[in-house]
């Protein structure tokens, strides 16, 4: 079974700067990406916004508690 996120770091801003994963691995946002693209963890996906970057986001399942903005900070 894959990895999921359970928890993340945020910087200043609120932004997502590093995630922790169900078996306790801390990664960085890049390579919680990597990590995604890879199917390395599930819940997850990436995608290019508006602003032409790519952008971590929970898969939509109509469940607001498991995005990753509303996951527990550690």
């Amino acid at each position: 079974m894959a990895d999921k996120f359970v928890a993340v770091r945020k910087n200043g801003d609120g932004d997502i700067v590093e995630l922790k994963t169900s078996s306790g691995k801390v990664v960085d946002y890049k390579e919680a990406q990597a990590m995604a693209k890879g199917g390395q963890v599930e819940g997850v996906n990436v995608f290019k916004g508006r602003d032409g970057d790519e952008h971590l986001r929970s898969n939509a399942d109509g469940d607001p508690s498991n995005n990753l903005d509303n996951l527990p900070t550690f």
